[in-house]
C-alpha cells in the first residue's frame, strides 16, 4: 500500500479550516483549532483526510507534533494522486 509525506506549517486557532497554498516547499494549512490537548493535529489530519479522500486513520502526524512544521504521513495514496486530489479540494499550489 503506497503512503505520501508531506510537509505542513500548521497555524492553529485560524477563523476558517484551510488549505492556503505552498512555499518553499511546505503545505501551509490553517486549522480553528487551538494547539492543546493535540486538538490542531487531530483537526489538521481530519481535514487532509476529507481533501485527499481517504480515512481519517490514514492520515497520521509522524513528526513535529508540538511543532508547527510537521511530517503528515497519508496511506494509501501516492504523491502524485495526493496532489490532485488536493489540488481538486481547492489548493492551488502544492509540494512537488
Amino acid at each position: 500500500m503506497p503512503s505520501t509525506d508531506i510537509v505542513v506549517r500548521v497555524t492553529p486557532r485560524a477563523r476558517a479550516s484551510e488549505i492556503a497554498g505552498e512555499r518553499d516547499g511546505v503545505l501551509l494549512v490553517r486549522v480553528r483549532a487551538p494547539p492543546a490537548d493535540g486538538r490542531a493535529n487531530a483537526e489538521l489530519c481530519r481535514l487532509i483526510a476529507k481533501r485527499a479522500g481517504v480515512g481519517i486513520r490514514s492520515v497520521a502526524v509522524v513528526r513535529g507534533v508540538s511543532a508547527l512544521e510537521k511530517l503528515v504521513r497519508v496511506e494509501g495514496i501516492d504523491k502524485q494522486e495526493l496532489r490532485r486530489r488536493l489540488r481538486r479540494a481547492g489548493a492551488n499550489r502544492l509540494p512537488s
